[in-house]
């Protein structure tokens, strides 16, 4: 109780009655505030998990779709680079419809939205059937992508770090699941890719349910939102009320660099994830141990997604974590070129280690905006800008692999790729903020 007194003290001097019933209420508030902030914490982590099944148990079955279908190996890649096309067009929507309904009620439309293009694409019939279903998955993917960093910097300001690297691990482990089971339990459902697709809906919908009750207490979020910030509720609040000004975030080259490091660092994941199986498959590894060496460069982001997040929040350039990433890069894809299944599982790993770019990205968006509003902008703009960088990767590749007969050039052009990669993002690395920039 003399707790409580020694804060009341001042306030109580000119209406001790309001107050008084204040006092008799406040205990009540933190109960209420930790559920709500777990429920926050579960909705990241189920969110995390659905945000690249979609993605990657198509790539492990990405022969059995290409057949079922009568896909090209051009076609192919065009399916391959309409993820990124879908991130960069949708996502640019997030801060809006975020700003109008909620952050919580959009991120929950997005689950739904991904439910619902998992049903109905494996049963669509045909290639267009197939992209519009996988498209309206990805719409809800691309939304709840942008939003992710922003909810972490509205409900733990001061754990941007270890919070990023709990969504990050997520993310990874969700993006290996699919990656290591889809095979499996297409087999153990009959063989059927249709029934291998369509399951990962199921995941989608329990990742529904703790957004719900948090769309629905919009009021109750905000009270935590001021509560968590170290500024007064008076000016917290005007901070909220200006947060719709728009940031000129083009005249940032800070901006600019996330923006490209980010697309690069797509560019690359897409490809891994919509090729790499196919690449060993071609080099005469069986199907099933494809998808595991898939599984294995994604699982990698599962404990380094925690760890590079909380090291680079504790770095004042991350210029180091971006070189030591590409060139792990590099050495994968020259394994990859010269003994795609002699030295499988090594360049396994060294791509998954690269791989671990998306986290870094993630942080630095969170360190290069001071503001709740300059985060959401940021993010927007790095990943939309970003995503239509990474349209024409997998595309290109589905193209040269047609053409030239073999992966010798697509490999060889995705090595090439992580020369610029590491370039902006010792640029983006540095220690600076989009809104000083773009008030010059």
């Amino acid at each position: 109780m003399m707790v409580f007194m020694t804060g009341e003290e001042t306030r109580t001097i000119t209406s001790p009655p309001i107050r008084g019933s204040a006092q008799d209420a406040e205990p009540r508030t933190p109960p209420t505030r930790a559920w709500m902030t777990r429920l926050v914490i579960a909705g990241i982590v189920l969110t995390a998990l659905n945000l690249r099944p979609a993605i990657t148990s198509l790539g492990a079955l990405l022969e059995e779709v290409r057949d079922g279908l009568g896909m090209s190996g051009s076609v192919a890649g065009l399916l391959t680079s309409v993820p990124p096309l879908c991130f960069a067009v949708f996502g640019v929507m997030a801060p809006r419809l975020a700003r109008r309904f909620g952050p919580a009620a959009v991120v929950c439309a997005g689950m739904l939205a991904i439910g619902t293009g998992l049903v109905i694409r494996p049963f669509a019939g045909n290639t267009v059937g197939f992209l519009i279903a996988s498209a309206l998955a990805l719409m809800g993917i691309a939304v709840s992508n942008v939003l992710m960093p922003v909810i972490v910097k509205r409900w733990f300001p001061d754990r941007v770090g270890s919070m990023t690297g709990l969504y990050s691990m997520a993310l990874a482990l969700g993006t290996a699941t699919a990656a290591a089971v889809t095979v499996p339990m297409t087999r153990a459902l009959g063989g059927d890719w249709q029934s291998g697709l369509a399951v990962w809906a199921g995941l989608a919908a329990v990742a529904v349910l703790p957004w719900i009750p948090l769309a629905r207490a919009k009021g109750t979020a905000l009270s935590v939102e001021k509560a968590s910030a170290p500024a007064p509720v008076a000016e917290t609040a005007t901070e909220g009320r200006q947060e719709p000004a728009p940031l000129r975030i083009t005249r940032s080259r800070t901006a600019w660099a996330l923006a490209v490091f980010f697309g690069l660092q797509a560019t690359a994941a897409y490809i891994t994830m919509g090729w790499m199986a196919q690449i060993f498959r071609d080099a005469g590894v069986p199907a099933g141990t494809a998808g595991l060496l898939l599984a294995v460069t994604m699982v990698m982001g599962v404990p380094l997604a925690f760890v590079i997040p909380r090291l680079a929040t504790r770095l004042p350039h991350q210029g180091p974590i971006v070189v030591a990433l590409g060139l792990c890069g590099f050495v994968g894809y020259g394994g990859l070129y010269l003994a795609p299944a002699g030295g499988a599982w090594a360049w396994a790993l060294l791509l998954g280690v690269s791989n671990c770019a998306f986290p870094l990205a993630l942080t630095m968006v969170g360190m290069r905006a001071r503001t709740g509003a300059g985060v959401a902008q940021l993010s927007a703009f790095a990943q939309s800008t970003g995503y239509l960088i990474s349209i024409p990767g997998p595309l290109l590749v589905g193209v040269l692999y047609q053409h030239s007969g073999g992966w010798g050039l697509p490999i060889a052009l995705m090595a090439g790729l992580m020369v610029p990669q590491i370039v902006v993002g010792v640029l983006a690395g540095r220690d600076r903020t989009v809104e000083d920039e773009a008030a010059r």
